[in-house]
């Protein structure tokens, strides 16, 4: 007679079944329904093959397409059948990994002869017909040195199982050709994978290390229903058109020159404007929320960052530093070290705190030459930095005042719908994090405590923390429905301490204050491109870098038209006279493609009676108006910062 042991299930039943009983077979107990549109099982908290058997008493939670979590395993499970593929097509390719993504899968092979568009094509009509044959993915026990010895003539798993592996561990085979080092789990067979396509072939090196050998990487996509996948792709498309880099160029806001280097951005004169538009917004802010405006050094001395802990902690991401005539020094990644020193200036009494320092501030972080994504990852970029020097009493607080400030820009900028995550340390297991474990109590206490007063929904991270305190990131989602990385408030403890930083208290004694970094662009350059992406280069009127372009339909009214914009440029209007020798229909297109959001169109009608024929970007035409009523329109937009016409 088989041993029984105990399942219980999420809401709380029991079901004593035999030793071995697999998960998919107490789901069919439950229901046919469940059992068809299981993916994975949750087995005491760890995930778990369907097939798996189960050993012990155990708690118990069959995931369907419903859960997020099963969508990962069925990706990584697409991304075993795109290399099971590869293999059969191209049996000389080596295998690097192959983890799912937000958006789907990818594989890094390697192999001699690249692959082309075409290779793709073959290589997804291939995995659909090992998706046809409803191939098992079977799990394998194999000891670590029998595995080395499998596995020697393919060099990256055979490092990675040198380096990961325990002493017995899992693989996974699809078929006669594929078998590979694997912890899973995987979906039952290749049938339940019922939408995939590949999207694009890329280099990429090895554990991501230019000093590794390049490999490879051809990435996909996979959801539970042609439905979904249809929607990711259509918006793919959407995002294409909307990126930043394309639309950069077309509206001439911004370039990348070779010639000075990658990663460091040339803001063009139509760029500068909404540029100089987004700061001056910010400062303003500062000023009325009770921030004083600083600025500091781009260099400073080495010896400042070891002070700082960010020689230590931070360095694999700082530029080497240079000799100078008396030290070593450094392009600063940060500005607080800079904001610390100010403080430290001048003695503070308890009645001087909050002190709020504000800077855009321009920092320098090392960035791999593989990582440089247009105005999103770069190599100088402006933050607007904030550090707010407080007491313990304070904190919470001052943290509250930059989640409400931080949501205000959101809306300010068009951005209606935001997540927030509370970032949490390790528990000093790593070694990574600087202070105590009291220090990050307080302070991770009183984060959650301010996201709780402001009812945000923040669910905690562990061990995304920066390594002087817990933080709160705030993720916007765009107009496409793309999250974004954002603002960011962070406590710290720990540069108060290193830098011997004082209060005088009310019972005139020395206190160290607690400190908080805010930023809420996160980098000027990073929120700029995703403006661009949000509103497809299409600003609204109060951003626009030219809002509004006038044009003559013959040079008879070349007169007016220079009138008329003399009288816009006078009132502050950001004005273009388009005086070219073209027809007018020609401009009118010119000007939609610049995404100007009004064209100003004067006839002989229009200059006898001192009138405009206006045309809306988006509306198209809004008919003839006075060029009062038609200014006083423009001026409540951008009074109002209206965030569509």
């Amino acid at each position: 007679m088989s041993q029984s042991i105990t399942v219980t299930l999420p809401d709380g039943s029991q079901q004593a079944v035999a030793a071995s009983t697999r998960p998919i077979d107490v789901a069919k107990s439950i229901s046919n329904r469940l059992a068809d549109d299981a993916v994975v099982a949750r087995v005491n908290g760890e995930f778990y093959d369907l097939t798996r058997p189960l050993e012990q008493d155990a708690t118990l939670e069959i995931l369907t397409s419903r859960n997020p979590e099963a969508l990962q395993v069925y990706r990584h499970s697409t991304a075993h059948l795109l290399a099971a593929a590869v293999l059969e097509l191209y049996p000389d390719t080596q295998l690097g990994i192959g983890p799912p993504t937000d958006a789907g899968f990818y594989y890094d092979f390697q192999r001699a002869t690249p692959f082309t568009p075409e290779d793709l094509e073959k290589i997804e009509a291939r995995m659909w017909v090992l998706q046809g044959q409803d191939l098992p993915y079977e799990r394998k026990l194999t000891e670590k040195e029998a595995g080395l010895e499998k596995y020697k003539g393919e060099w990256m798993k055979h490092e990675l199982i040198q380096e990961k592996a325990d002493s017995v561990f899992t693989e996974y085979t699809l078929g006669p050709q594929f078998i590979d080092f694997c912890r899973g789990p995987h979906v039952p067979s290749t049938g339940r994978i019922k939408a995939f396509k590949l999207l694009s072939v890329a280099g990429a090196y090895w554990k991501g290390n230019e000093k590794n050998p390049q490999l490879q990487r051809i990435y996909g996509t996979a959801f539970f229903s042609k439905k979904d996948q249809t929607e990711y792709l259509n918006k793919l498309e959407e995002a294409k058109k909307r990126d930043h880099r394309k639309l950069g160029q077309e509206l001439d806001l911004f370039s990348i020159q070779e010639l000075a280097g990658p990663g460091l951005i040339f803001f063009h004169p139509k760029g500068g404007t909404v540029r100089h538009i987004i700061e001056d917004w910010m400062r303003e802010q500062y000023v009325k929320r009770g921030y004083s405006l600083v600025y500091t050094p781009h260099v400073m001395r080495r010896d400042l960052w070891k002070t700082s802990g960010h020689a230590n902690y931070y360095s694999e991401n700082m530029f080497t530093p240079m000799e100078l005539d008396d030290a070593e020094y450094q392009l600063k990644p940060m500005n607080c070290p800079g904001h610390i020193l100010i403080y430290r200036d001048r003695p503070h009494s308890y009645r001087d705190l909050p002190v709020r320092l504000g800077e855009l501030g321009t920092v320098y972080r090392y960035e791999r030459a593989g990582v440089l994504h247009g105005l999103l990852r770069v190599r100088g970029f402006t933050q607007d930095d904030a550090h707010i020097f407080c007491t313990p009493e304070q904190i919470e607080d001052e943290v509250v005042n930059c989640l409400e400030f931080a949501t205000d820009v959101l809306k300010q900028f068009g951005f209606d719908e935001y997540e927030a995550e509370v970032s949490t340390w390790d528990g000093g297991a790593s070694g990574k994090y600087d202070g105590s474990k009291e220090q990050w109590d307080v302070a991770e206490n009183a984060l959650k405590r301010a996201v709780s007063r402001l009812n945000i929904k923040a669910p905690v991270i562990a061990d995304e923390a920066a390594f002087y305190g817990p933080k709160i990131d705030m993720k916007l989602v765009d107009a496409i429905g793309r999250k974004w990385q954002l603002s960011t408030v962070q406590f710290d403890f720990t540069l108060p301490r290193r830098f011997d930083l004082e209060y005088v208290g009310e019972d005139n004694k020395k206190h160290q204050p607690v400190m908080v970094h805010r930023a809420l662009y996160g980098s000027v350059e990073r929120f700029f491109g995703i403006l661009v992406e949000h509103y497809a280069g299409a600003f609204p009127v109060w951003l626009a870098p030219v809002q509004a372009v006038v044009m003559a339909i013959t040079d008879r009214q070349a007169e007016y038209a220079a009138k008329v914009t003399a009288e816009l440029k006078a009132a502050g209007v950001r004005v273009h006279l388009d005086d070219r020798k073209e027809k007018v229909n020609l401009k009118i297109r010119d000007a939609q493609l610049q995404k100007v959001p009004y064209m100003l169109v004067v006839g002989d009608r229009e200059a006898e009676a001192g009138t405009v024929s206006v045309r809306n970007r988006k509306h198209g035409d809004q008919g003839v108006k006075p060029l009062a009523e038609f200014l006083s329109h423009l001026q409540k937009l951008v009074a109002d910062k209206v965030a569509a016409e």
